[in-house]
């Protein structure tokens, strides 16, 4: 027998080839992703606690698929389970803001960390200045729309809260010891 040969035992004669026009698409088989990765996107845009069922239907899956996964990632720490009837499910913030932390202490070094919140911490001095406030919280847009437009002190108020929030995961990291430094801290 020739190796290109097909084997007479192959397939059966007498039946039907497959109809291949009901099998889902390839585009559907693909749509999305896996279901663990669209669960886990549905629970990283959650802003309030949310019923099993609704983040099932965010995810394009079934609702005991979702519970699953949904169970998994409490015990992972990545979702809090809000009991009661029904069962609603939030992100875990603290978890989020750890994975944050984590990812700029494998990213920078703890020298690279101290120079981004140095150069944080001047940025943060000059909105202070700007608007002479200790916060962005404590600034009145139509306070300061006589110098500028409402969405230009609407922007430096919420590029001065981003700031704020870098400022502390990047302080979070630097008072933690990274791994590969062997311990040691670094004051900023």
């Amino acid at each position: 027998m020739d190796l290109t040969d097909t084997p007479d035992d192959i397939r059966d004669s007498t039946k039907n080839p497959p109809d291949f026009t009901e099998w889902d698409s390839p585009e559907e088989v693909l749509k999305g992703g896996p279901t663990r990765e669209r669960l886990l996107s549905v629970i990283l845009q959650l802003r309030t606690p949310t019923k099993v069922s609704r983040i099932a239907e965010q995810a394009d899956c079934d609702t005991e698929t979702a519970r699953d996964y949904l169970e998994w990632f409490t015990s992972m720490g990545m979702t809090r389970e809000i009991s009661g009837r029904p069962v609603r499910y939030e992100r875990n913030e603290s978890y989020l803001q750890w994975r944050r932390v984590e990812q700029i202490r494998d990213q920078y070094s703890e020298a690279e960390i101290v120079e981004e919140l140095k150069e944080t911490i001047k940025q943060l001095e000059e909105y202070r200045a700007q608007f002479d406030a200790d916060s962005p919280e404590d600034v009145s847009l139509m306070d300061h729309t006589k110098e500028a437009s409402v969405e230009e002190v609407w922007e430096a108020l919420s590029e001065w809260k981003t700031l704020k929030q870098r400022a502390e995961l990047l302080d979070t990291a630097r008072q933690n010891a990274h791994p590969s430094s062997g311990g040691a801290k670094v004051d900023a």
